[in-house]
């Protein structure tokens, strides 16, 4: 199987153009082209995975960290990075990382969370903002239905949970063609009055060239008429964090035990719970101090993350009970959600789940 073909299905799972600025998801070694045999999920494509993925004859390992975020000046072999990238090279191994852009998908690494924590009714914590656009154009009555099909067919009209929306008017244009026009109606320099209806739709940015192809294929006119804007609409299923409730209320320490069994850690850092019960509940995979404010405004009763520091725990200030489970703790399950993507896209085709714990903390 080519790379090519396994990229487009993880790319379909986390569109890449959702990452973070400063993030480097994507192919970081390898060839499109190549033909992959096997494929390893990990967390952290260190050297110990290196070695695993040669024993397991997989040429491919599919990281949700990646190995380089930066640029590398020189590949001496002087760090573990470096290190990586001369053998995943030398043995002909691709990696590619699928990161934030998996952290900011609505079914991604807390959506995981989620679903171990029994959360129901869960939606994004922290909605994407600046990423939807709004189309509009203007068709004769004959070909309307026609270009309002090649535009749910690209990706456009969808809104939450909610497909092929848009607005339709009907209503009359008018053109002359020109000395070199080919049009598909009315006559050179006759001006010419057409009924036709303006379809209106939205579309997240990243599938802007995708519609507006789709768009010209459909339409008739040799000129497409259409306008493009950006809308100040949040993205209801693209962004960071989520939260759901439970079933019902329990004791903060009842909620805590089971939060350390579920998520299958060996230490939950918390605020204090003192006579607290749980129902509404906030997480992000990896590090998420910077959406506590959210998780506040949007009354949760507890915020589960990583990466938390000490002076930041105050910042729950008895309004919600911050708990740390970990960063590698909090997306260990990610590893799980990558190798489901890949099997039910490819079922013949071997995926393997790491063996290694990545984890660089240790407890006592």
């Amino acid at each position: 199987m080519k790379l090519s073909a396994i990229i487009a299905a993880l790319e379909t799972l986390a569109p890449p153009d959702l990452q973070e600025s400063y993030d480097n998801a994507g192919l970081i070694t390898g060839n499109p082209e190549m033909e992959i045999t096997g494929a390893l999920i990990c967390l952290d494509s260190i050297e110990a995975i290196i070695d695993e993925a040669i024993r397991k004859k997989c040429n491919l390992v599919v990281a949700h960290h990646p190995i380089v975020f930066s640029g590398l000046k020189k590949i001496t072999g002087k760090n573990y990075i470096e290190r990586v990238i001369i053998k995943a090279i030398k043995n002909d191994i691709a990696i590619y990382a699928i990161h934030t852009n998996l952290d900011n998908v609505i079914h991604g690494v807390n959506r995981k969370i989620a679903e171990k924590l029994g959360l129901k009714n869960s939606r994004v914590l922290s909605e994407m903002a600046g990423n939807i656009l709004k189309l509009v154009t203007y068709v004769p009555h004959a070909q309307a239905e026609q270009v309002m099909e090649a535009l749910f067919e690209s990706g456009a009209g969808h809104i939450g949970n909610y497909s092929e929306c848009c607005f339709k008017t009907e209503g009359s244009g008018t053109f002359k063609p020109g000395n070199d026009a080919n049009p598909h109606i009315g006559e050179k320099n006759i001006r010419h009055t057409e009924p036709e209806s303006c379809i209106e739709v939205i579309l997240e940015s990243r599938l802007k060239n995708k519609v507006l192809a789709a768009l010209k294929a459909a339409h008739p006119y040799e000129e497409v008429a259409y306008e493009m804007y950006r809308l100040e609409n949040k993205n209801q299923v693209t962004g960071a964090g989520m939260i759901g409730e439970l079933q019902e209320a329990i004791p903060a320490e009842d909620f805590l035990k089971s939060l350390k069994v579920n998520m299958n850690t060996n230490c939950v850092r918390h605020t204090s719970h003192f006579g607290k019960t749980i129902k509404k509940v906030a997480v992000c995979g990896g590090a998420g101090s910077f959406l506590l404010g959210n998780a506040i405004a949007a009354g949760a009763d507890i915020f589960i993350t990583g990466d938390f520091k000490y002076h930041q725990f105050f910042d729950a200030d008895g309004k919600i009970i911050i708990a740390d489970i970990g960063h590698f703790e909090s997306e260990q399950h990610t590893i799980d959600l990558i190798g489901d993507w890949l099997r039910e896209k490819f079922p013949t085709f071997a995926v393997h789940l790491t063996e290694i714990n990545t984890n660089p903390f240790n407890y006592i």
